[in-house]
């Protein structure tokens, strides 16, 4: 399925508006989760705890994932070792040897989980990229379908920040 054919119909104006959403207090928080990244380390939530936490849905396949990628390099050197840390979850069937090399070749400096059934676990991901923002205690707060950028993490966290 090609996800990003999908987007296009959208205008970019709604494309960069980023979505508060609303979750059910029953609903398991990401943090419970534990995932192996493409260089064998856990990627653990409740190690984030305290921070924002962007998970990032994406492949290497789709345009508008490969143009986000610096900005998600950006915000995530600028802040993981305070405010917040990236995550991105690759969504397509990729040997590791390939996606390490095209993560190695793209300078991302922040955790990659490759493909697996329990990735969807934030939330639906209606297509790609899709961006989650996680509060400082891990509940999912905002969603983004289609690119992001670091200064719109930047502007929701700071209007939000506790």
């Amino acid at each position: 399925m090609n996800y990003c054919n999908g987007l296009k119909r959208y205008s970019t104006a709604v494309l960069l508006l980023f979505v508060s959403l609303f979750f059910s207090a029953g609903q398991a928080a990401p943090s419970d989760f534990q995932f192996v990244d493409i260089h064998g380390e856990t990627v653990d939530f409740e190690d984030y705890r305290g921070k924002w936490v962007v998970v990032n849905y994406w492949a290497t396949w789709c345009p508008p994932c490969l143009e986000e990628i610096p900005e998600l390099i950006h915000f995530h050197e600028r802040h993981k070792n305070d405010t917040a840390v990236v995550v991105g979850f690759n969504m397509e069937e990729k040997s590791p040897e390939l996606l390490s090399e095209f993560v190695e070749e793209n300078m991302m400096t922040y955790p990659v989980v490759p493909m697996s059934d329990d990735l969807a676990l934030v939330g639906d991901v209606p297509g790609l990229p899709t961006t989650y923002l996680l509060d400082p205690t891990g509940k999912p707060v905002a969603m983004q379908v289609g690119e992001i950028t670091a200064e719109m993490l930047e502007k929701f966290i700071a209007g939000n920040n506790r």
